[in-house]
């Protein structure tokens, strides 16, 4: 074995395993924290919306089946942020033609939510914004999303600005300066954080947040 080998084969039996997990991370940037074990529903709970369907964790997913309308889960610990925050998931539509993942965060004092696949399985978007929902204000997109899929969405905010992506595409850059931002009644029960289905089933995992670097939020105020 030679010298340096050896040195740091020592070296590394000192080390604290906390050490290996950071440097996984990307560098220059916060470790991402789980929200979501895989395992159970802690520090989740029901949304408890009426005519919700049941919950249930299978191969390491929150599974939501579909509810009349809605099914979801809100995240139930004190510790989410306001702002400067980028959330993370995965999601697919097992059946139903309807959201499956819609998100509702925090944006300061206020909330918001980014629907993936309403009005009928098409329609992306922020709801809402100066009282305009997903349909019909300036973040409205639409795009076809696949049962039985993995979609990967990503909502980074800040005070002036939301963004959002699916997978690589970005499908939300707005700012949000002098905009009423707010949630439809429907999503009230999601507060602070959480996720909804309407009509469909549909699954959640890898569930995780990072506050954002002084760098990013730079990044992102100047557009």
């Amino acid at each position: 074995m030679s010298l340096r080998r050896g040195l740091f084969l020592i070296v590394a039996m000192l080390m604290p395993l906390s050490t290996f997990q950071a440097l996984g991370d990307e560098p220059g940037k916060p470790k991402w924290k789980e929200l979501f074990d895989g395992k159970s529903l802690e520090g989740w709970k029901s949304s408890e919306f009426f005519g919700s369907g049941k919950i249930v964790v299978q191969d390491g997913a929150i599974v939501m089946q579909a509810g009349e309308p809605m099914t979801g889960v809100t995240y139930a610990r004190d510790d989410f942020p306001k702002l400067d925050y980028e959330v993370s998931l995965e999601a697919k539509k097992i059946a139903g033609d309807d959201f499956f993942c819609t998100t509702t965060f925090p944006v300061g004092e206020d909330f918001c939510s980014l629907v993936v696949g309403g009005w009928g399985g098409t329609v992306v978007g922020l709801s809402s914004l100066n009282q305009l929902d997903a349909s019909m204000n300036e973040t409205t997109t639409s795009s076809e999303f696949a049962r039985d899929r993995w979609y990967p969405v990503r909502i980074r905010v800040t005070r002036n600005r939301i963004q959002a992506w699916i997978g690589d595409e970005r499908v939300v850059d707005v700012d949000t300066t002098d905009k009423v931002i707010s949630i439809r009644g429907e999503c009230r029960k999601s507060r602070p954080f959480g996720i909804a289905t309407y009509r469909t089933t549909g699954a959640v995992r890898n569930i995780k947040l990072r506050p954002l670097t002084e760098a990013e939020k730079k990044e992102v105020k100047k557009g």
